[in-house]
């Protein structure tokens, strides 16, 4: 198996070091635009291997996407990093032409991939790598539920002194500030969680959770990067070993919840295949309420890259 990561960023580079710890592909290609970055950040990696004991192969190139030939899953993660006062939505100009111009490199070369995308606007770039790549929803998504749950079970965790393997929970909609909580799939050991904690501590995590980036930001200076280097390639281990994993993506919805044509975190099945299905929950009055408020908000600014397309067409 052959995984390419596109950037050797933060966030890239982690999701790379994840991919080739775990074992998960043979070869991991890591591209890059800076000279030398990519290729000294994959020998890093390449050179800890004989330390912790795994065999696949990191690779770094600077542009040649021709050495990404023929990749089964290529992770993007190249764009402008969010910085402080920095809402995901101005990101939305320059990163766009990013994801296109890489999206367009990597169908000449690989146009069998699976594509994930973990550039921001997340649920945005992903739209724009649908439209330049031309695949089907089962093959273009974006990693944004599986790092928003990540948080949400981790201050859970935190919370109950309890050990984040046991809890299970689904969050959907926009990646970001109108995320949709689900509170009423959120288990610890089966046990539903309303029941080992009160309503207020539990809506204080829900809110933490949908500002858990900006929290990062505040506190470093720029975005986050080992849970979502981690979260990527638990996307990318779920298609190699076709373990049919149910995470939530960020998915082009066709009908499920009555929306249709606007990219949400959904839960799907994740397989060889990419997207096996998507999960269509039996949402009550109150849930639907706020993931038509996170269609809304994803809507406009997909809305604001249409209008940027046909200006520059």
């Amino acid at each position: 198996m052959k995984v390419t990561v596109v950037g050797a960023g933060n966030v890239g580079a982690t999701c790379a070091d994840v991919l080739a710890t775990r074992e998960i592909a043979n070869e991991i290609v890591l591209v890059d635009i800076k000279e030398g970055f990519a290729e000294g950040k994959a020998l890093d990696i390449w050179q800890k291997a004989p330390v912790i004991g795994y065999d696949s192969r990191t690779v770094g190139v600077t542009g040649d996407y021709s050495r990404t030939a023929d990749s089964d899953v290529v992770v993007i993660t190249s764009g402008l990093p969010r910085k402080p006062g920095m809402s995901r939505d101005d990101l939305i100009s320059t990163n766009a032409g990013i994801v296109k111009s890489v999206t367009e490199q990597v169908v000449k070369y690989s146009p069998n991939a699976i594509i994930i995308i973990v550039s921001n606007p997340l649920d945005v770039m992903t739209y724009q790598a649908h439209l330049t790549s031309g695949l089907s929803r089962t093959k273009v998504f974006g990693m944004a539920g599986i790092l928003d749950t990540a948080r949400y079970r981790a201050f859970l965790a935190e919370a109950l002194n309890v050990s984040p393997k046991d809890i299970q929970a689904v969050l959907m909609g926009g990646h970001g500030d109108t995320m949709v909580p689900l509170p009423r799939y959120t288990t610890v050991g089966g046990i539903p969680v309303t029941e080992l904690i009160g309503k207020e501590e539990l809506d204080a995590i829900v809110h933490r959770t949908a500002v858990g980036g900006g929290e990062l930001v505040k506190l470093m200076g720029t975005s986050a990067w080992y849970a979502p280097g981690a979260a990527a390639a638990q996307m990318v281990e779920a298609i190699v070993r076709d373990q049919r994993r149910v995470f939530p993506v960020c998915v082009k919805l066709e009908g499920e919840y009555g929306m249709d044509g606007v990219y949400l975190g959904a839960p799907v099945i994740l397989g060889k295949n990419g997207i096996e299905k998507v999960i269509e929950l039996q949402l009550n009055d109150d849930e639907k309420a706020l993931l038509e408020t996170s269609r809304g908000h994803v809507q406009e600014v997909m809305d604001a890259l249409d209008k940027m397309n046909q200006a520059n067409a």
